[in-house]
């Protein structure tokens, strides 16, 4: 009799030395349910992934009727397929002007790739600024424009000419320059540990981009699609970037990723060469139909309304004499623990009582709470309560 857990550790390309290994057999709603029956309440939606928990009934209705009327078709940008005009115009409708054109990929890694790329077809420069702790994905360009050393050294070298400032520091600003494509950066910044920056330095960055003619990225893999209390993160700065990313949270639970700017720059990638940027599987019509059903919901059950009301609830159940801070902005928090040592012990104690959460890979003082949007005040409290037993467990 063969088993799952020993074809996964046998079998599956594992990327960790001691994986959770939890074996679920089915989620839904705000729960994991493993092979013995038990609960667990999903505290970090797939890393900010499963915007609207798990199966949801508008997402699944979703993929269950487009899948009667067709799956993959031919290459991204060939065919008009309507899962993908469908999405593209609901994002355009909720965006600035200047973001109304739609590139459809398959995850956030590949967003970033597109957009780096674009700066460079269209300011016609190779600079590339990015951030300290900041994370984009793994692929070879994504891990160039990462912020961090350590998962990076094993694999260079990487892309060239990118140059590396500090999130937050006005005077840091002045490496950008006129040799500069573009100006990569996260809204919030996830992996550092949802690291929120300050009123007027995404201003003072956008003027920067505006006078030496860099183009303005934001990733909001993780902080878009209404996670930080407003739809789009950026909302909350009073700017607009040229380029905006998105994935996670997008697909409700489906693999979907975007970039998004105006119809001008994505024509760069039609000529000089052709097929610029291509795909194959990019807009999947069953992912792009699961996103539109996921971005309606959102916005038609008025879930932002509520974000804030949510943040305030887990920062009040959550005092305790362990927690040092709470950083982070609407869904997308992180406790900050006295070391790395207690934090683990912590995540671990809260799995074991029926808590899913997680650390931060550049932070890893610090625990990670980012549940579904729809989560209701109920099921903060009880999350909130286990978590706490598990800090007077281990304290």
């Amino acid at each position: 009799m063969f088993s799952h857990r020993n074809i996964f550790l046998n079998s599956l390309a594992q990327t960790s030395p001691a994986p959770m290994s939890i074996e679920v057999v089915r989620a839904k709603g705000m729960y994991l349910i493993d092979i013995q029956g038990k609960r667990y309440i999903d505290m970090i939606s797939g890393i900010s992934a499963s915007s609207l928990g798990h199966l949801h009934p508008n997402v699944v209705k979703a993929v269950q009727k487009q899948l009667k009327k067709y799956m993959h078709l031919m290459v991204y940008g060939e065919y008009v397929q309507h899962p993908q005009t469908q999405l593209a115009k609901k994002l355009a409708d909720h965006l600035p002007q200047n973001l109304s054109c739609t590139y459809l990929v398959n995850s956030g890694s590949e967003a970033i790739e597109a957009s780096l790329k674009l700066a460079k077809r269209v300011t016609g420069k190779t600079k590339i600024i990015a951030f300290k702790n900041a994370y984009h994905g793994s692929t070879h360009g994504a891990l160039s424009v990462m912020g961090d050393e350590y998962f990076k050294t094993a694999f260079r070298p990487l892309l060239p000419d990118i140059q590396h400032i500090e999130f937050n520091n006005i005077n840091d600003l002045q490496h950008i320059d006129s040799r500069t494509a573009c100006v990569l950066a996260e809204t919030i910044q996830g992996e550092a540990g949802a690291i929120v920056p300050d009123h007027l330095y995404l201003q003072a960055l956008r003027k920067k981009c505006n006078e030496t003619g860099a183009l303005f990225i934001l990733d909001e893999i993780q902080a878009g699609c209404g996670r930080s209390g407003k739809l789009w993160a950026f909302e909350h700065y009073g700017i607009v970037p040229d380029i905006l990313v998105l994935a996670k949270g997008l697909g409700g639970g489906m693999p979907i990723g975007a970039m998004i700017s105006s119809k001008e720059f994505m024509q760069h990638f039609t000529e000089k060469p052709v097929l610029g940027h291509i795909t194959t599987f990019g807009g999947h019509p069953v992912c792009a139909a699961a996103a539109y059903a996921t971005l309606k919901t959102i916005l038609d059950e008025k879930l932002i309304d509520s974000i804030q009301d949510k943040e305030n609830l887990i920062r009040e159940s959550l005092q305790n004499k362990a927690i040092k801070s709470i950083s982070g902005k609407g869904l997308l928090l992180s406790i900050e623990f006295e070391s790395t040592d207690l934090n683990m012990k912590i995540i671990k104690k809260c799995i074991e009582n029926g808590v899913i959460t997680d650390w931060f890979l550049f932070n890893d003082k610090r625990m990670r709470i980012a549940p579904p949007l729809n989560i209701d005040f109920k099921e903060i409290k009880k999350a909130c309560s286990i978590i706490k037993k598990s800090i007077d467990q281990c304290c």
